[in-house]
């Protein structure tokens, strides 16, 4: 195939691919509102405002999120079609009007297709686009692009709970929803219009920077062309790995969205604050954040699937701790711990799909991971909300959800990398 020799929006002394690392950043911190760390500072006034049961709101956001996750995958073939720069645009100019349909949120129909918008333009398209966009241009250093790519993921989740909780607080819901459209409108959209670009050889460039002109040459004359194996989405399911990796995909979304979502009611029950769980939705971004990095250094190094295997463990233990959480202490303990897993789960969870399965089809094959992903924060949200009213608490809720993690380990540990012709 042949280069393309445009030139990049920007002369920038460093490869253009950090540039995109950047905008990948943004993008992922602009996913914010269509995020459940986010959404679920709204719940509580949602039902203070409208009379509306828990139940019945943990019914709703489960139930678009849903149909969110149903239509996943088409948003991964388009970007395959058109580009993430394009996708990006459209994407970022939906969300914003998701936004201002939420700020004028009065029944239940209007409730969810707001919650439905949010979920599949937010948490769904605007964190897909970013971690199929920045793989393209990096393959050496990839751990370390996704790792620096996160800083705007934990900012995000760092930034957005206590933020909300203060603009709700100070100005009300309504117009905390239209601060956010306004912004992704006059900031996000403009900046991924004029800096992205799809892959690294739309300007001449080869990923992690290399020079094309200054390879040795190969056997022929021709350019040594950089080893990656990519395979097809249909070759990709035909492989055990891509179904178990799907499974280990869905549990972080359904146990983090579950205790997301229900996380201030169940501070609440435990004696600790709104204000409380809030910062600890805070810590666990912080957390995350040096953990992040130091994730993209030992994925380079470490079979990603040990990685996962890990990650599993560590969420047993801390959904184990959240049932003794009564203090203020203990509290900053599973911010800790939560956010030490969440920092590798960010990263390993991106880094597995085009590290088994090559750039080619990677909006095709991981538009089924988030379909996957999204179906399982559908379901997380529900149950808790049922118990609750069920049982006037989450510890039994809480001890199920062990299960899960420990499926998790079994699945990463048995999804080893495909060699391609077992495919075939």
């Amino acid at each position: 195939m042949k280069l393309q020799t445009t030139s990049t929006p920007l002369q920038t002394p460093f490869y253009y691919g950090w540039m995109i690392v950047f905008i990948g950043a943004l993008g992922v911190f602009f996913s914010g509102p269509g995020q459940t760390y986010s959404i679920s500072v709204f719940i509580d006034h949602y039902i203070a405002d409208f009379g509306w049961s828990r139940s019945q709101v943990s019914g709703i956001y489960s139930a678009a999120t849903l149909a969110a996750g149903l239509s996943m995958f088409f948003v991964g073939r388009y970007i395959d079609l058109y580009g993430q720069r394009k996708m990006s645009v459209i994407i970022g100019i939906a969300l914003a009007l998701a936004c201002f349909w939420n700020s004028l949120v009065s029944n239940f129909i209007m409730l969810f297709i707001g919650f439905f918008f949010l979920r599949l333009l937010g948490q769904g398209s605007m964190t897909l686009i970013p971690n199929t966009l920045v793989p393209q241009w990096f393959i050496e250093k990839r751990g370390k692009a996704l790792s620096l790519m996160a800083i705007g993921g934990f900012t995000s989740s760092a930034a957005f709970p206590p933020l909300n909780t203060w603009l709700v607080s100070n100005w009300g819901w309504s117009f905390s929803w239209k601060l956010w459209g306004i912004l992704l409108l006059f900031i996000f959209v403009p900046l991924a219009f004029f800096l992205i670009r799809n892959k690294p050889e739309d300007i001449g460039m080869l990923p992690d920077g290399e020079d094309h002109k200054k390879q040795a040459p190969s056997v022929g004359g021709q350019p040594k062309k950089i080893l990656e194996i990519n395979w097809t989405l249909q070759e990709a399911k035909k492989t055990s790995a891509f179904w178990l990796l799907l499974v280990c995909v869905s549990i972080p979304a359904l146990v983090n969205t579950g205790l997301t979502f229900h996380l201030i009611s169940i501070f609440k029950e435990n004696g600790l604050s709104s204000g409380t769980a809030a910062i600890v939705l805070s810590l666990m971004a912080i957390v995350g954040f040096p953990i992040s990095l130091a994730a993209g250094y030992i994925l380079d190094r470490v079979k990603v699937n040990y990685i996962l295997a890990g990650i599993f463990a560590g969420e047993i233990i801390f959904v184990v701790l959240l049932l003794f959480v009564k203090s203020y202490f203990l509290a900053i303990i599973f911010g800790v711990m939560w956010g030490i897993s969440g920092g590798f789960e960010r990263i390993a969870l991106n880094y597995v799909w085009p590290s088994y399965f090559g750039r080619l089809a990677l909006g095709s094959i991981k538009g089924s991971a988030m379909t996957v992903m999204i179906l399982g924060s559908a379901l997380g949200p529900l149950p808790f909300g049922f118990a609750y009213d069920l049982f006037g608490g989450y510890e039994e809720i809480l001890l199920l959800t062990t299960i899960f993690p420990v499926m998790g380990i079994a699945c990463s540990l048995l999804a080893k990398k495909p060699v391609k012709q077992q495919a075939m």
